[in-house]
């Protein structure tokens, strides 16, 4: 009697994160997810921990996200999946401003980014083919 269940967003092999406001532009947020895009998850998680980008530690509490989806809730094996996409979207900007030289005002914008990540379940493939 109750409301239907929603049709998954993913495919049946697929998990997904999404982080939203995260304090970085668009543009520097992109060049960390780059850096993950087709990798297995482990070596991903490897990557994200040694970078020296200030974003990279958001980036990878996404991705553990989207790990901890793939395992708990659609019942995906960790060790087979890959990072399938990993791709930014804007949002809001802040407003900021300070006085400058001859009464001119000196515009500061604050942007915010967001962050979706896909994992997917590939099968090894097998060494062995008759």
């Amino acid at each position: 009697m109750g409301k239907e269940k929603n049709p998954r967003r993913v495919a049946e092999n697929e998990a997904m994160a999404k982080s939203k406001m995260l304090r970085t532009s668009p543009q520097k947020l992109n060049l960390v997810a780059q850096l993950i895009r087709g990798k297995k998850v482990d070596k991903a998680l490897a990557d994200l921990t040694f970078s020296k980008k200030r974003i990279s530690d958001d980036v990878k509490k996404c991705l553990q996200s989207a790990i901890a989806n793939a395992e708990n809730n659609h019942n995906l094996d960790v060790d087979e999946l890959i990072v399938a996409e990993a791709y930014v979207g804007k949002n809001l900007t802040m407003k900021r401003g300070r006085p400058r030289a001859r009464g001119r005002f000196g515009k500061i914008v604050k942007p915010f980014a967001e962050l979706t990540i896909k994992v997917r379940q590939v099968e090894a493939v097998s060494g062995e083919q008759a």
